[in-house]
């Protein structure tokens, strides 16, 4: 039987971590877990989700929200907590995958097969990226940039004790602008296997 690899990769926005998640996903023929998520956990509880989609991946309202005797009325913490469930089944079942984001650093780092990756990228290389790949004007690239790194930031903070970026967190920090998309997913794989050794 083909030993377990967790792969948990956090990214910046225009870093490319999705592109890499997705090769290193190929590469090792293994399940890549983004925002098909929810889906999954539909298909497994049998429910539709679509109404929470615009949830995934945000911070609770801590004005709004409060958890009496461990149940919190946050859609937001609800949604959360049904992933890293589903996340958990997984890796107990012994199952391989990769996860983008979802605080999957953390709520993951009891498992030994795990191995967790930030991707960084330099600012101007992220802002050519978002302006090539959603045809936006810098302005709109680095806005788009500036929004999703606070929306992660928030999000990730407001669940894990780590800080999200911070280094001590990952296992390997990487920034993509030096290598390129797929040097930095040779270096990954290498690192992988070495470690998997």
């Amino acid at each position: 039987m083909e030993k377990q690899l967790i792969i948990s990769v956090g990214r910046e926005y225009g870093s490319g971590g999705h592109e890499i998640a997705e090769k290193l996903s190929k590469h090792y023929g293994i399940q890549l877990f983004d925002h098909n998520l929810l889906d999954e956990i539909a298909a497994k509880k049998n429910v539709k989700m679509d109404h929470l989609k615009e949830l995934d991946e945000r911070h609770k309202n801590l004005l709004s929200s409060r958890t009496v005797r461990g149940l919190s009325n946050s859609p937001e913490e609800n949604l959360l907590y049904l992933q890293f469930d589903f996340l958990r089944d997984k890796a107990d079942a012994g199952e391989s995958f990769v996860i983008v984001g979802r605080c999957s650093e953390t709520i993951l780092k009891q498992y030994d097969s795990m191995v967790s990756i930030f991707i960084l990228g330099d600012r101007d290389k992220r802002i050519e990226r978002i302006m090539r790949l959603y045809h936006l004007t810098e302005s709109q690239a680095v806005k788009k940039i500036r929004e999703k790194d606070i929306q992660r930031r928030r999000y990730h903070n407001s669940f894990c004790v780590r800080r999200w970026g911070d280094c001590r967190n990952y296992d390997i920090s990487l920034n993509s602008s030096r290598l390129g998309i797929d040097g930095t997913v040779k270096l990954l794989t290498e690192y992988i296997d070495s470690r998997r050794k």
